[in-house]
């Protein structure tokens, strides 16, 4: 095929090995990751594979991280322990798409969420806090005066203690 690239499950492992970490350079993956990867894979299913196989096999290499060689290996043993495929099992990592968050909470958007986030209908002081675009002011524009008189708000008698003796 001229211009379409199918990915490597090398290039797969550098981009699992990326993904969500912001200090990996690529060159090893963590359980947590690989356990991501498995997943976004339909590797790990809940009956055939769990995460306490892949936990029991990863384990095995006394490491917290592995890099790409060791992984490979992790993926035989895997697969002989499972006794199932390891080219499947490659196969389903290589082509399960780019690193995503899929089956992460969506923000909801109901009558009453809607109604209670929309700056537009606050009245009173809470319309000042926002701007025309609904974006918050912070302290900006907002009126608060500070009496360090001494007195409490709304005291009447302010100022005429003096004036009584």
């Amino acid at each position: 095929m001229a211009g379409s690239t199918e990915p490597t499950l090398k290039e797969q492992f550098i981009a699992f090995s990326k993904f969500g970490d912001t200090k990996s350079n690529g060159t090893t993956i963590s359980l947590t990751q690989s356990d991501k990867w498995m997943k976004q894979a339909k590797v790990i299913d809940g009956k055939k594979i769990t995460t306490t196989d892949t936990g029991i096999c990863f384990n095995k290499f006394k490491s917290r991280t592995i890099d790409f060689q060791i992984f490979e290996k992790y993926l035989e043993d895997l697969a002989q322990t499972k006794k199932i495929n390891a080219q499947s099992l490659k196969d389903k990592l290589t082509y399960c798409g780019t690193p995503g968050t899929s089956g992460t909470t969506q923000a909801v958007k109901s009558g009453g969420v809607d109604r209670l986030t929309d700056t537009s209908l606050y009245t009173g002081a809470h319309k000042e806090r926002f701007d025309e675009s609904g974006k918050g002011k912070g302290l900006e524009g907002r009126e608060n005066v500070v009496d360090n008189s001494g007195y409490v708000t709304g005291y009447k008698d302010k100022d005429t203690y003096d004036k009584k003796k």
